[in-house]
């Protein structure tokens, strides 16, 4: 995918956005300054930059809890819909702080959507409880994530290849396992509800939201992302990089077969996620492309070919309702 920067197909975004949404996905907190001393321009610049992102482009930079660094499960639902309940059925989903990649499919009856339970009974809650006292829920089919092969802290923007090495470990924040195990205190709490609503929160700002002396946040921070248990991820809509299809794909392999090819899927530029499941598929995979044309020659191409994967179920995404984190204005 590297030959993709030299053929961003939009007439707004250039090849120093995507160096810099790059960037923020190798450290979502750097500063402008330090952004714009590796890329080479001004700090102004990259303000300037980010800002017409934000309001454009929908950036967000936001913390997010990696559920398998810290031992918690992680389930992929799929539910039927009536047709005339999907789209609030998914809104209300989003607004729960235990789902992310919420996205309508086939043709808006059916919710794609991932669930990280953070506490005990969340999960029974939501699928032995809400799911199905909801009359327009017609099906409910639930799969536990047993593997990331791709994604969590490994963003998708890197198999674009805008960066280059040095220009990475420039940027890099300390890496995941330095300072301790990867654990989340309840103290943590209100410093990660300010992280997740802004990732580039200043220290005063979350000195306030904590009520704990700026050292201190500064500390407990460096200390969540380097062993792990946090990280700083972005958020923002593909299409202004030309990319304006997404689709799950449901993907049954031989038993034995499951590793390697979580393994080589995630090699694939048009993978942005891949894990193992327990359930009637074997790997579950986001993929984005260009459009439906490019779906079509991966599913053909690259997937097609790939030794072990017997079976594929692919649900494009009609509308994806949420990223990461929830916000109130889309």
């Amino acid at each position: 995918m590297g030959e993709a920067v030299l053929a961003l197909e939009s007439d707004t975004f250039d090849e120093l956005d995507l160096r810099l949404l790059s960037a923020l996905e190798v450290d979502g907190r750097a500063s402008f300054s330090r952004i714009g001393a590796v890329l080479g321009v001004s700090d102004q610049t990259i303000a300037r930059r980010y800002r017409r992102l934000c309001a454009e482009a929908g950036l967000r930079v936001v913390a997010v809890r990696d559920a398998e660094r810290l031992g918690q499960d992680q389930w992929m639902l799929r539910l039927r819909c009536a047709p005339d309940g999907a789209t609030v059925i998914a809104e209300a989903l989003a607004k729960r702080p235990d789902t992310a990649w919420i996205g309508l499919a086939s043709g808006g009856t059916e919710i794609a959507c991932m669930t990280r339970p953070r506490h005990p009974g969340d999960h029974d809650d939501l699928l032995l409880g809400k799911l199905p006292r909801t009359p327009s829920v017609v099906e409910i089919r639930a799969q536990q994530l047993l593997h990331r092969f791709y994604g969590g802290p490994s963003g998708w923007l890197r198999k674009f290849g805008a960066l280059t090495d040095d220009q990475v470990a420039a940027l890099r924040p300390p890496a995941p396992g330095g300072d301790g195990p990867a654990r989340l205190d309840p103290e943590d709490a209100p410093l990660l509800a300010a992280l997740e609503r802004d990732g580039r929160a200043t220290y005063p700002e979350l000195q306030r939201a904590t009520g704990r002396s700026e050292s201190a946040v500064k500390r407990r921070l460096a200390a969540l992302i380097a062993s792990g248990a946090v990280y700083i991820d972005i958020e923002y809509r593909s299409e202004v990089l030309g990319y304006g299809t997404a689709a799950v794909l449901w993907i049954t392999t031989a038993p034995s077969a499951m590793h390697s090819v979580g393994e080589a899927l995630a090699g694939h530029d048009e993978v942005a996620f891949a894990a193992a499941t327990a359930g009637p598929s074997h790997v579950v995979v986001t993929a984005v492309v260009r459009n439906t044309a490019g779906l079509y020659a991966y599913l053909s191409g690259p997937l097609g070919r790939l030794e072990g994967v017997q079976h594929v179920e692919a649900t494009p995404f009609l509308r994806r309702v949420k990223q990461l984190t929830y916000q109130e204005v889309w």
